[in-house]
C-alpha cells in the first residue's frame, strides 16, 4: 500500500528532518526513499554532509519504511517508533543531492505486523539503509534498532 502521503505528513515536519531539508520521495510496501540537498550549514570541514545529517537521513528513511509497512493510515495511529541504537559506515564524501533507501527485511515486517494490526502494542526491529549521491555512488550505509509501540487511545 502506498503510504507516501502519510510518511510526508509525519516525517517532514520533524525538526531535525526539516532542518536538514529531508523530503519523502516514496513510502510503500515496506520500503522508503527520502532525499535532501546537502545544506551548507550542515557540512563538515571537507564540504561533505556532516555525520549528524547522515544519521538524520537514515533515521528518516528507516521511519519511512516502518510507516510504509502499514496497510492503511489508520494502522499507524498512535504508533511511536523510538531509536534504540544506530550505526553508520562512511564510504565516500556525501555532497549534493543525496537519496536514502530502505526496505524492511522479512524479519522486520514479521515483527511489525502484529503491532500494526492491533494484536500487540510493542515491537522491536531493525532497519538498514543506504545513501547514494547524484552520480549513484554509495556514500554511507547504516542501520537503526527500533523500539516501536502503540500508545493507548485517549478516547
Amino acid at each position: 500500500m502506498d503510504m507516501t502521503a502519510l510518511a510526508r505528513d509525519l516525517l517532514e515536519p520533524v525538526p531535525a528532518h526539516r532542518t536538514a531539508g529531508v523530503t519523502v520521495l516514496r513510502a510503500a510496501d515496506g520500503a522508503a526513499e527520502v532525499a535532501l540537498e546537502t545544506p551548507g550549514a550542515l557540512t563538515n570541514v571537507i564540504g561533505s554532509l556532516h555525520s549528524g545529517g547522515l544519521i538524520t537521513l537514515l533515521d528518516a528513511v528507516g521511519l519511512g519504511a516502518i510507516i510504509a509497512a502499514s496497510a492503511a493510515s489508520a494502522d499507524f495511529e498512535g504508533v511511536v517508533p523510538l531509536g534504540r541504537a544506530a550505526s553508520l559506515e562512511f564510504l565516500a564524501p556525501a555532497r549534493g543531492r543525496l537519496v536514502a533507501r530502505c526496505r524492511l527485511s522479512d524479519e522486520a515486517q514479521h515483527a511489525l505486523r502484529p503491532l500494526l494490526s492491533g494484536e500487540t502494542d510493542r515491537a522491536r526491529l531493525s532497519t538498514h539503509g543506504e545513501i547514494t549521491d547524484a552520480s549513484g555512488t554509495l556514500v554511507c550505509r547504516g542501520g537503526f534498532d527500533w523500539s516501536v509501540r502503540r500508545m493507548p487511545s485517549s478516547g
